[in-house]
């Protein structure tokens, strides 16, 4: 069986839609989703399966849509990266108590981001 496009990206802009919603409400989220208030490092949990779920979405929206990306699946862990680099850095910046490693997955998502940037630029060398 074969999934045409606009199942696939119906999916895809369900699970960005969820992301979102993960990312900017997650106490909302969580007494909508399993009626139970969220505490401590629940609403940061919350918001990296946001970051997730739209990372996911963009890295499997289908080629064959009208809007399809190029490079999908890559641009889909680039923007993770990304947006976790700037998650956890201004959630550093904020929280005075950070664990142990904290600041080293700060670095190496930073570090990925970084050199999936520099990997999808298109090559400047001269085709011999």
């Amino acid at each position: 069986m074969q999934i045409t496009w606009q199942v696939r990206a119906v999916a895809c802009l369900a699970e960005a839609a969820t992301g979102l919603g993960l990312l900017t409400a997650p106490s909302l989220l969580a007494v909508l989703l399993f009626g139970a208030e969220l505490d401590g490092v629940g609403p940061s949990g919350f918001r990296v399966a946001g970051i997730a779920l739209i990372a996911l979405a963009v890295a499997c929206w289908p080629p064959g849509a009208p809007a399809g990306l190029r490079n999908a699946p890559y641009l889909g862990i680039l923007l993770y990266n990304g947006m976790m680099t700037l998650f956890l850095a201004s959630y550093g910046l904020v929280i005075d108590e950070v664990g142990m490693l904290f600041w080293p997955a700060c670095v190496a998502h930073f570090v990925l981001t970084i050199v999936l940037v520099i990997a999808i630029r298109p090559s400047t060398r001269n085709a011999t």
